[in-house]
């Protein structure tokens, strides 16, 4: 008689830890959030605090006797780095004094609101130009030529300011019109290119930048629009007619911040809901695909890079007629250039691009209050913006970092993240 013998039981395995390495490719496949977003945003905090420190001579002298009295070296970082962010964001949104002087009767409301009106100054233009990257790549193609874009915007929408004599509104219509129909001009070129001689549209953008901005040096140096009382380059005074409505001085706010959320919208609208939106998201996800479906996908391209152009040129306009009143060779700033990373900041969605441009402009307010109170340098804020953007950039790092766990439909992430 056989006796049967129980197999042994098996010992239930401990699960794995998951590595650094595993939870980043795992992540790698996983869609981005907004939560991914906010963490970026915090690591850039963080890693601009340990810079503001760094960069303190003084400070950094109490971490000379360090590990004898450690307090003197952290009371005086966090005394810098917390002044240095609430200059930050007294500058950028809200300033308590102020708002209590205002109460008290002793300050005026224009002091109180000046911080939000600086952020919604700086972000007006920003709209339109990260709308214009955000549209273009939607639809499949980058638009690298936002920056010269926008210089003929201001170029056509300054000219018509100082040249056109027209009533008040009609000025100010006719001058944003030539803004936005300049920018469709040069966007119109390399969207033609693209579609006629498949020419790529980040290099002929590039090159339409550059004659852009040689085009505005040279115009600003001819009669009849330099100044005729100016040795310097610098164009005639534009009428007030042509001007953006603002609020009374010194707050800067103009009307421009109100158009950027109608744009916002129409943009929004156009992606969304127009049949358009949906040839422009078809083209832009499979060109031969559409093409098949007997969408053409030449006149997309084109007119998508008209509209994205457009965009860019209204932005132009509205930095010349709101905060400037002059055409300079500098005039337009590196509105096309932050206009690129407002767009990626913003994930490419109308809504998202309009928010990324208030915090952009948060960040250049603030940061000029945190340069003045507290001495750190504004270079500073530009690197918080950068440091933003890679993190957002790269979100699997960002989830792996936070231990983040991605989407169940990663499975790709998963699989290759078993070998390690």
């Amino acid at each position: 008689m056989t006796t049967e013998v129980a197999p042994p039981e098996k010992k239930e395995e401990e699960p794995k830890r998951e590595t650094f390495i595993s939870l980043f490719l795992q992540n790698l496949w996983s869609a981005n959030t907004v939560t991914v977003t906010f963490l970026s945003i915090f690591l850039a905090l963080v890693i601009g605090a340990v810079l503001i420190v760094i960069s303190d001579s003084q400070v950094l002298s109490y971490f000379e006797y360090f590990t004898s009295r450690p307090s003197d070296a952290l009371n005086a970082s966090w005394d810098l780095i917390s002044q240095a962010y609430a200059d930050l964001f007294k500058g950028a949104i809200f300033d308590p004094a102020a708002f209590q002087a205002w109460f008290d009767g002793t300050g005026t409301w224009q002091a109180a609101f000046g911080p939000i009106s600086e952020t919604l100054t700086y972000a007006a233009p920003l709209v339109f130009t990260g709308l214009s990257v955000a549209i273009a790549f939607r639809g499949g193609l980058f638009n690298i030529g936002g920056q010269g874009q926008a210089v003929i915007g201001c170029v056509t929408g300054g000219v018509v300011g100082f040249a056109v004599g027209l009533p008040v509104g009609l000025h100010l219509l006719v001058a944003l019109l030539a803004g936005f129909l300049g920018g469709a001009l040069w966007g119109f070129l390399p969207g033609l290119l693209k579609a006629r001689t498949g020419a790529h549209e980040v290099i002929t953008t590039i090159m339409l930048n550059y004659i852009a901005t040689l085009f505005l040096s040279w115009l600003i140096l001819q009669n009849g629009v330099r100044d005729p009382d100016r040795t310097d380059a610098i164009s005639k005074t534009i009428e007030s007619s042509a001007q953006l409505p603002a609020l009374p001085s010194p707050l800067r706010v103009h009307l421009g911040i109100v158009l950027a959320v109608v744009a916002t919208a129409v943009v929004a609208w156009l992606l969304n809901k127009s049949p358009f939106g949906f040839e422009l998201r078809a083209v832009g996800v499979n060109p031969p695909a559409a093409k098949t479906a007997g969408m053409s996908v030449a006149k997309t391209y084109t007119l998508l890079m008209v509209i994205a152009g457009g965009l860019a040129g209204l932005g132009g306009a509205v930095q010349v007629l709101g905060t400037a009143d002059k055409l300079t060779a500098q005039v337009a700033g590196n509105i096309g250039f932050d206009g690129l990373l407002v767009a990626l900041l913003g994930r490419n969605k109308p809504w998202g691009t309009l928010l990324a441009a208030i915090l952009y402009g948060a960040l250049r307010a603030g940061g000029n209050l945190m340069q003045v109170d507290a001495g750190i340098s504004l270079e500073l804020v530009t690197v918080l913006q950068a440091l933003i953007v890679i993190f957002i950039a790269a979100p699997a790092l960002v989830k792996a970092i936070f231990q983040l766990r991605a989407a169940r439909s990663a499975r790709l992430g998963t699989t290759m993240a078993k070998g390690w």
